[in-house]
């Protein structure tokens, strides 16, 4: 496959005299490794992409990507699922190079982090003081905090502890003409500008650093593993959790698709395939508060049938009742070699009615359906398998997805929890938001990117098609 347009031999030439021959990919076989990022279904051929490996580098190559009146898609790892960082005949420009921790201040609990920094890595770093980072994304290992910060990622904890926006403290932004600021949260009085460019998507600009607050280790963590007869009973348990005054630190559910893939891979932990859907609930904090609030979980589940309650008693036991949970998305590709992964959140009270009617919707367009989310914040992930190659499965995939998202947001929900809009969901923003709000964030975005050129087509649709379809 061969980029539309080639960068202009000029603009070429400037930006390998910034970044050098390796920091610049033109070649059309290894630009396919920057086609989609994990959405498979959403692609595009970028004309290059660029990585720099410091601060001044990134500024430098957006320099000239301006006075070129060339648009750019900034990039993460490239782990994100709404097609955020796909690049239709635009430049990508990734940050995956800038990966150091410039400072962390165990007295003021803080870490200032260049974009590039895998996630996972800031509490590996901040543990030796006795702290850690609490956002959680599923893909931690792999994803970094610019692409976090980006689409305000959560993940399976952010249940209690809150998703990224609620740990950063501050951020410095290259705007699209160059020009670098440092955005804080409004706490000595002003406007929260950094909570305005957090969950952009990159629409606004590109992140060259971020300060995040850090948190104390847990005194201990435990979990639970509840198996339940029927998806419905497991949703409704949630809700019991809920209204018997337990907040756990997580709350997931694994349907039983998941569970069989995860026991016939190498992550098998020896979960029984016959039920049909779990419930992982974790609780953290003073071993006797930890105790009982387990036993609120156990009894919530028992209520709405579990037929088995297991409690972890050691942290070998905790780590694999989340086997199975954490290792769901990457046994998918043993069941199929794409998946759509559909990413609305509705009320937790909603889930016994809705899990039973997403497995209707899946079996009535003859797709494979694999089941496993955030059920304490009722943020839904229905993973429709298929093949990309076969265009009338691509078709029913696509008709699947959207008839579960109009299900989501007429039971009172959202159209994305934490994978974001990217262009992906841009359809189904008038969905969520009438003409007068969307032509506000219009005009906020025009403010810091009047020439369109961060991230176009991404997150905002355009004037002529902002009445739900």
């Amino acid at each position: 496959m061969q980029a539309l347009h080639p960068l202009p031999p000029d603009v070429e030439n400037a930006l390998e005299a910034v970044v050098g021959s390796n920091g610049l990919i033109t070649d059309p076989v290894r630009l396919l490794a920057y086609e989609s990022d994990a959405l498979t279904t959403t692609r595009g051929t970028p004309r290059a992409v660029l990585l720099p490996e410091s601060r001044q580098e990134l500024i430098e190559v957006v320099r000239v990507l301006h006075s070129a009146g060339l648009p750019f898609v900034p990039r993460g790892a490239g782990t994100g699922l709404s097609g955020g960082a796909v690049a239709h005949d635009t430049v990508i420009l990734t940050t995956t190079r800038l990966d150091r921790i410039l400072r962390i201040d165990p007295e003021d609990r803080t870490a200032l982090l260049e974009p590039g920094v895998v996630t996972a890595q800031i509490s590996i770093a901040a543990a030796p003081y006795g702290l850690r980072y609490l956002p959680d994304p599923a893909s931690a290992t792999a994803c970094t905090i610019g692409g976090n910060v980006a689409m305000n990622s959560g993940g399976p904890h952010c249940l209690k502890h809150g998703v990224t926006s609620d740990h950063v403290l501050g951020l410095e932004i290259l705007l699209p003409d160059g020009t670098t600021t440092w955005l804080g949260r409004g706490a000595d009085g002003g406007l929260d500008l950094a909570g305005l460019f957090i969950g952009s998507e990159g629409t606004i600009g590109i992140i060259s650093s971020v300060l995040v607050g850090l948190s104390p280790l847990a005194t201990e963590t435990r979990a639970l593993l509840g198996l339940f007869d029927g998806v419905g009973a497991a949703g409704a348990a949630v809700s019991e959790v809920f209204e018997r005054g337990l907040v756990p630190v997580a709350l997931e559910l694994i349907d039983q698709a998941t569970i069989r893939l995860v026991e016939a891979s190498v992550f098998a932990v020896g979960l029984p395939t016959d039920v049909a859907a779990a419930l992982v609930i974790e609780c953290e904090g003073d071993p006797e508060d930890v105790e009982a609030d387990l036993e609120i979980a156990a009894a919530a589940c028992r209520e709405h049938g579990a037929q088995e309650v297991r409690i972890a008693r050691d942290e070998t036991e905790r780590l694999a009742i989340w086997q199975a949970r954490k290792k769901a998305y990457g046994v998918l590709g043993r069941a199929a070699p794409d998946v759509f992964v559909q990413d609305a959140v509705v009320p937790r009270t909603e889930l016994e009615r809705l899990l039973p009617e997403i497995e209707r919707i899946a079996r009535g367009h003859g797709l494979r359906l694999a089941n496993f989310f955030h059920a304490g914040d009722g943020n839904l992930h229905p993973n429709l398998m298929f093949d990309r190659r076969d265009a009338a499965e691509v078709q029913r995939v696509e008709q699947a997805g959207s008839e579960i998202m109009r299900l989501c947001v007429d039971a009172g929900g959202t159209i994305t929890g934490e994978h974001g809009v990217g262009s992906d969901k841009v359809r189904y923003m008038p969905l969520m938001f009438g003409l007068d709000e969307l032509d506000v964030m219009n005009r906020l975005h025009e403010a810091f990117d009047p020439d369109g050129s961060a991230n176009p087509g991404k997150v905002l649709p355009a004037a002529s098609s902002q009445e739900p379809e």
